[in-house]
This record gives structure tokens, C-alpha cells and sequence, in this order.
């Protein structure tokens, strides 16, 4: 099972075009520190994924320096972070229907 995730960009993170972006980029936003701490996570789940697939592919391959524990063990990393970032998004979208869906 392949559960990468691909590295966003700021203007697909913000949902901008390019020229919006660039603009967004030179000013700051109250919502930058956020928008980058959340993608330095997305890299970092992504990173485990890859580092997983890779070590699956070695053992795979049958690599005498690559162990199956080793592998096990960053399978279950990168799937528990999987998990972790589908959570934070599941509750992301529940907190923005939530305001949403607020009377003014």
C-alpha cells in the first residue's frame, strides 16, 4: 500500500495563483507561521514514506544490509504519521464547516 503524500507549494497550500502568492510571500500573514509549520509536517510524513518505500524495495531486493525490523519499524513510523496528518486535516475541514456554518 503507497501512502505518499506529494509536497505542496504555497500557492497550492493557500489555494493563491502564482502572482498572489508572491505577493503573500513578501508580506507577512497571520497565518504563514501556520501555513509553514503544517507544511514542514506534510514534507516530514512524506520523507518517512519515501525513507519506508525505499527500505520495503531493499528487503525486496533482498539487500543483506537493509533488516526487516528496520523495515517494519519505518513502515509503522510513516503509517502512524499518515494517520496523524489525516486527523489534523478531518479536523481541520470540521472547524471550517463549523465557522461556516455559524450565523452572523
Amino acid at each position: 500500500m503507497d501512502l505518499r503524500l506529494n509536497a505542496l507549494s504555497n500557492s497550492a497550500l493557500s489555494g493563491l495563483n502564482p502572482a498572489t502568492a508572491q505577493r503573500t510571500q513578501r508580506t507577512a500573514m497571520p497565518g504563514d507561521a501556520f501555513a509553514d509549520s503544517f507544511k514542514t509536517a506534510l514534507q516530514n510524513v512524506s520523507a518517512s514514506q519515501a525513507k519506508a518505500s525505499e527500505l520495503q524495495t531493499q528487503v525486496q531486493l533482498g539487500n543483506p544490509n537493509v533488516s526487516l525490523e528496520e523495515t517494519m519499524l519505518a513502515m509503522q513510523k510513516a503509517q502512524i504519521g499518515f494517520q496523524a496528518t489525516l486527523h489534523v486535516r478531518n479536523r481541520m475541514v470540521q472547524a471550517y464547516s463549523d465557522i461556516m456554518n455559524m450565523s452572523v
